[in-house]
């Protein structure tokens, strides 16, 4: 599922916090789908107390922690992966400037959604957020929850017809592939030339029309990846509303969802109540952040 140029590790963000071994169990699950090793990262932070140095006690005493925290989590990972390579990675202060330099050449950063410890539960400016936003790789925020995925896998992305994201849509075949899923290709819009702006008359039949019309354009932009996967049950749902509701509804029975960083859509052009950013506080699955290949950067 993974949608990068390399083979290095998924590299998974740990905090000492409730709920925190499901996000490492859920990155060497990743790993493991992908074939490659799994990075625990866990960041320390610094500056040390006034004249301690990183070899003096105090640091001793930071680093020795950190290991353990680390070792807790690789034991969990060995216990159900046991064939998994896992390398610990202890850094100093924020984790997020650190995953965002890993995430050049790792295929997949894996964050909690919440958390104490620097993954709070997504206000503005938080490691998650910051990571999701920033990486050269796709991230997957995941929320702990009770359940385990829906045995009936359904993947879902959600995109925009005018401004399909080709990178975003790969991304999703894959995944919907590896788990042997549908992928629900969802489009919502409250666009005024979508919804018309009156109930009598033409616009009352433009109204009428456009939803149609766009499940129309919807179609045809999927026909080239029907013919490419044939075996994979691709579906397409076209509404009137607004995209970050219809996602968030359409992801309480889904295994994953994914969004983009740019465009209507996208997390970059509108983070006071993006799409993206929105979906990620109220996604009701793990939700994966696809940035646009770095040539559009």
């Amino acid at each position: 599922m993974h949608d990068h140029h390399t083979a290095g590790p998924v590299v998974v963000g740990a905090v000492e916090a409730q709920g925190q071994e499901q996000v490492v169990l859920r990155a060497a699950e990743e790993a493991a789908r992908a074939g490659t090793g799994l990075r625990i990262m866990h960041a320390v932070e610094w500056p040390l107390p006034a004249g301690a140095t990183e070899a003096g006690a105090d640091g001793g005493t930071f680093v020795d922690r950190a290991e353990r925290v680390i070792a807790r989590f690789t034991e969990a990972v060995h216990r159900k992966f046991p064939d998994l390579a896992v390398e610990p990675d202890i850094v100093s202060g924020s984790p997020a400037p650190a995953l965002i330099e890993r995430s050049v050449a790792a295929p997949l950063i894996v964050v909690g959604h919440r958390g104490k410890g620097g993954f709070p539960r997504l206000p503005l400016g938080s490691v998650s957020l910051q990571v999701a936003t920033h990486s050269h790789c796709p991230v997957l925020v995941v929320r702990p929850r009770g359940r385990a995925e829906p045995r009936v896998s359904r993947v879902v992305v959600g995109v925009d017809v005018d401004d399909m994201q080709p990178h975003v849509m790969e991304f999703a075949l894959r995944a919907a592939a590896a788990r042997d899923a549908s992928l629900e290709v969802v489009h919502g819009s409250t666009r005024p030339d979508i919804l018309g702006t009156g109930p009598t008359g033409p616009l009352l039949v433009g109204h009428q029309k456009r939803p149609s019309a766009a499940q129309d354009l919807l179609e045809e932009e999927l026909a080239p990846y029907r013919s490419r996967h044939p075996d994979l049950d691709i579906r397409a749902r076209v509404e009137r509303g607004r995209p970050a509701g219809l996602l968030v509804d359409s992801s309480r029975y889904a295994a994953l969802l994914i969004v983009g960083t740019h465009g209507r859509t996208g997390l970059r052009r509108l983070m006071l109540g993006s799409v993206s950013g929105e979906v990620l506080h109220t996604a009701a699955c793990p939700v994966v952040v696809v940035p646009p290949p770095e040539a559009e950067k």
